[in-house]
């Protein structure tokens, strides 16, 4: 049995330190070891963060100041890409992670991204995101911007861990579509820790054929709906607080209006989830929709963790997520 239940979080006495999902197939450590580039123009950081002529070389790019994109830079394995200081900013575009694998995202503020998630997470593998902060507006509509942090197609041992998710409508989606789900099947291992979502509406996250594991999470005024296991996912959910949420948890295979605006009025209606539940969770004024519990307990999880108790959650995730605390 690998939990360990503790006065003091210990995963943060080392703040930056990798925990989770990451750690296993082999660990992920990005470009550690290999060249480092310091930019500051938006060119020079879509060339610097692709796969590079020597192919999967080693490399750390960092990101110094504010660049605007246009669209996703696509991003190579074995790189590390991380913000200077608590200004680095990727405006209008993201990063798409795409068949690749051992990639590390640090330190940066990413907004306001139009046509495209944030970050994008698709058939890779050993993925940390990790102490960056994802906002947009609520005064565009729904369906405006996309995803802040979206997994799909079969990714694979990813930790999401000390960011801050804010002012968005779906926030992170885990599985792109309820047809995927031989494809998913075995895949989407997942940890979701130290996060602190606020002011968002839905997705915190929403996920389907997944095993991931959600703790020690900050929900700040989720606006609609919390964690949504749908589609046959499998959630482990434990020490997550909740502030001002009306629905935090549901396991309902319903995708409610606020969530998927462009199917019927009363929403789409998928396959069921599964959650269990861990450590004690503080859901606040919320009420949970728990149609069915999973096998996906404390038991299956691979790595060791610390759980730090609900009590001291908020305190906790609002000291150390986001930028300028690695």
């Amino acid at each position: 049995m690998y939990f360990l239940l503790t006065c003091l979080f210990l995963a943060h006495t080392t703040l930056g330190a990798l925990v989770g999902y990451a750690t296993q197939n082999g660990g992920t450590t990005g470009g550690s070891g290999g060249t480092t580039t310091t930019v500051t123009a938006a060119a020079a950081f879509t060339s610097a963060v692709k796969e590079t002529l020597q192919g999967d070389a080693k490399k750390t790019v960092y990101l110094k100041g504010a660049i605007s994109l246009s669209s996703q830079a696509s991003v190579g394995s074995n790189t590390s890409i991380i913000g200077v200081g608590n200004n680095a900013t990727i405006n209008g575009g993201g990063l798409k992670i795409s068949k690749v694998s051992n990639v590390i995202v640090q330190n940066l503020i990413i907004d306001k991204v139009v046509g495209n998630d944030g970050i994008t997470v698709t058939t890779s593998t050993n993925v940390w995101v990790d102490h960056n902060e994802f906002y947009s507006d609520l005064t565009h509509g729904v369906d405006y911007y996309d995803g802040q942090l979206d997994i799909n197609h079969a990714a694979d041992f990813v930790t999401i861990s000390n960011n801050i998710f804010r002012d968005h409508y779906k926030s992170s989606l885990v599985g792109g579509s309820a047809d995927n789900g031989a494809e998913g099947a075995g895949h989407f291992r997942l940890t979701y820790v130290g996060n602190h979502w606020s002011n968002v509406h839905t997705r915190t996250p929403a996920l389907r054929f997944s095993h991931t594991h959600i703790y020690n999470n900050l929900y700040s005024n989720v606006i609609s709906q919390g964690i949504h296991s749908r589609c046959d996912a499998q959630v482990f959910v434990e020490g997550n607080k909740f502030e001002n949420s009306p629905e935090p948890l549901s396991t309902y295979g319903l995708v409610i209006p606020d969530d998927s605006p462009n199917t019927s009025p009363a929403g789409d209606l998928e396959a069921d989830g599964y959650a269990n539940l861990g450590a004690a969770n503080d859901w606040g004024t919320g009420k949970i929709n728990l149609t069915h519990t999973g096998t996906f307990t404390q038991a299956q999880i691979p790595y060791t963790y610390t759980i730090l108790p609900v009590a001291q959650v908020s305190a906790s995730v609002i000291a150390n997520a986001g930028v300028g605390k690695i």
